[in-house]
Formats: C-alpha cells, structure tokens, sequence
C-alpha cells in the first residue's frame, strides 16, 4: 500500500494542485457573480431584479453536469473555444454564483434598515450605499454560509473530470485504470479532499469567530 502511494505521489500532488487552482478561480468568480446578482435582487429597477431572479432560478434548477457540458459543446458550437480548465472555471462559478447571490441577499436583509436610510440622508447613491455600508456588513454576517458554499464548490470540482480537467478525481480515475488498485485510489483521493477542507473549515470557523456581526 505505501509503495502504491509513493510510487504515484506526484500525480496526486498534480491533481491535487488543478483540484486547488480550479475551485479557488472559480469560487472567485461565484463571488463577484455572487454580488452582482444580489445587489440587482434588492435594487429599485425592475428589469434588473427579474433579470437577477430568473438567474438564480436558471443556475440553481439545472444539474451542474448539465452546465459543463452545455459551456464545453454549447460555447463550442457558437465559437468560443476555451481549454477544459477555463470552461470548467467558468461554468462552476457561475454554478455557485447563484447560491452565493442568495447567501449575499440574505446577509444584505440582515443590516439593519436605519444604515440604508442613514446612508441615503448624506447623499449616497444606491451602488455607493451597497458598496460602503450594506454589503460589507452582509459578508460578516454570512461567513459561515459562503464558508459552506466554499467547501460545496470545492467539492463540485469533481464534476470537471467529465470535460477531462485533470484534477485530483481524474487523476484516482486514472489510476484505477492503469493499477486496477480501486480501492487505494479512490481513498488517496478522498483522504486529500478531507484533509483539505478540514483545514478549509477550520478557517472559516476562525473567520467567523474574529469578524462576523454578533446579533
């Protein structure tokens, strides 16, 4: 069993590193996406809250597999051709994207009316009050969702082994073909995977204990 893990080390350690790089880029962009689409949720313009709504509806009721291959062969198909890791970036980000809009809303109702009218008596437009005041209070209020929303996102990134990302899953797949050691490979994986978002856990419960809004 050690020399199955020695022997192969460096292609975990391969995985591992794409595993790492894809769900943070994509989990970047989840929360750019993420506050974009709140905000929309809860402005005064109408189009922009249907817009924003029917959005959330779209990425939160289709499957993530269906999304990967409709970013693969549907970008495809329309011209844009991107590498398996840009698209698998792209589609999960967007993916979670919608999740993290509703964490951030939720965290966005939770500040208190007064700061927003406040904010409006010295002049603030509305993207200048979400900016300065409600949001930032928002993100303190939700760490410990984003921080599941993370570890969820982290764990989707299996999903790109279908659109061939050499990830950490792809990888023990690999592996299970080449060895026939089905068993080792799937738990080589699964001990990085627990080892990682153990510590990952660890840190936002730290986060949330330092920074987040006490109600």
């Amino acid at each position: 069993m050690i020399e199955f893990y020695t022997d192969n080390a460096q292609r975990f350690i391969d995985g591992t590193l794409v595993t790492v790089r894809l769900a943070l880029l994509s989990f970047a962009l989840s929360v750019v996406i993420g506050v974009v689409i709140a905000s929309c949720r809860v402005s005064p313009v109408g189009p922009l809250q249907r817009f924003a709504s029917g959005y959330v509806s779209l990425f939160r009721n289709l499957p993530l597999l269906i999304i990967f291959f409709l970013a693969l062969f549907g970008l495809g198909d329309l011209g844009f051709v991107y590498g398996g890791f840009a698209t698998a970036a792209v589609a999960l980000g967007m993916y979670t994207g919608a999740y993290m809009a509703e964490v951030i809303r939720s965290g966005i109702n939770s500040v208190s009316s007064g700061q927003a009218e406040a904010g409006r008596a010295i002049g603030l437009g509305f993207i200048a009050l979400l900016s300065t005041i409600v949001i930032p209070q928002a993100v303190r209020t939700v760490i410990a969702p984003i921080g599941n929303l993370f570890i969820a996102n982290f764990k989707n990134t299996a999903v790109a082994l279908t659109i061939t990302v050499t990830d950490l899953t792809f990888v023990s797949r690999q592996l299970i073909n080449q060895t026939a050691e089905t068993w080792l490979s799937l738990f080589g994986a699964a001990a990085i995977y627990t080892v990682i978002l153990l510590f990952v856990g660890w840190g936002f419960r730290a986060l949330e204990a330092r920074y987040a809004i006490k109600r």
